[in-house]
């Protein structure tokens, strides 16, 4: 397999997590978001979203080259072809809890805060880098603050965000802790969400998986 990614990217970095998690090889191919690589001839080829990451599938039963972008499906196709250790639980309604809490991050914070909508603010809008910055941890908040409810209240919640095993709601939460972190977002509100966090950083796929462990990172 081939993922094309970025190493500052919290989608591309949900992705690597799972592929750590579940030991599989794959080439890492690297596109300078804040430079443009997306948007060439080359990559839109790959993906016309002209968004990263996209995981591009080699093996038994697949055809050569197919392409799944959209890193949630990426995820829960590397969870239905290699199930082991899984990232969803077993029965439907420890799923469908489990995909709210992913879903929460990946639909309700990142989509306001991707590169694309904070270039967008200070370039188009004109707004400055302040703005953009505030832009960010307001949403980061309004979400964090539902969220931490949620977790800290609800019995499924363990040394993850579901049980005592890491799973699909914690490779989102992770990748947005971290960003924030790059955004000065003041986590104090949020205890669990920092204990999960702190519990996730202590195995391995998860630190192997960081952007500052990527043969494209800079500061």
């Amino acid at each position: 397999m081939k993922l094309h990614n970025y190493f500052r990217s919290s989608t591309s970095y949900r992705v690597r997590i799972a592929l750590a998690l579940k030991g599989l090889p794959y080439e890492y191919v690297s596109y300078h978001l804040r430079e443009g690589e997306q948007r060439g001839e080359s990559y839109l080829s790959i993906n016309p979203q002209g968004l990263v990451p996209t995981l591009e599938l080699d093996g038994e039963g697949v055809e050569t080259g197919a392409l799944l972008p959209q890193s949630m499906a990426i995820l829960e196709y590397l969870d239905e072809a290699y199930p082991e250790p899984p990232l969803l639980p077993q029965g439907p309604l420890e799923r469908a809890r489990v995909r709210s809490l992913a879903y929460a991050v990946a639909c309700d914070i990142h989509p306001l805060n991707n590169l694309r909508v904070l270039n967008y603010l200070v370039g188009p809008l004109g707004q400055d880098r302040k703005v953009q910055g505030e832009w960010f941890r307001h949403w980061v908040a309004v979400e964090f603050a539902a969220l931490e409810q949620r977790l800290a209240d609800e019995p499924q919640t363990g040394r993850f965000c579901h049980g005592d095993s890491p799973g699909l709601a914690d490779l989102c939460l992770v990748p947005q802790v971290v960003n924030g972190r790059r955004f000065d977002c003041d986590m104090t509100p949020y205890p669990t969400i920092r204990r999960i966090h702190e519990a996730c950083m202590e195995i391995s796929a998860f630190v192997e998986a960081a952007p500052d462990r990527q043969p494209d990172t800079e500061n």
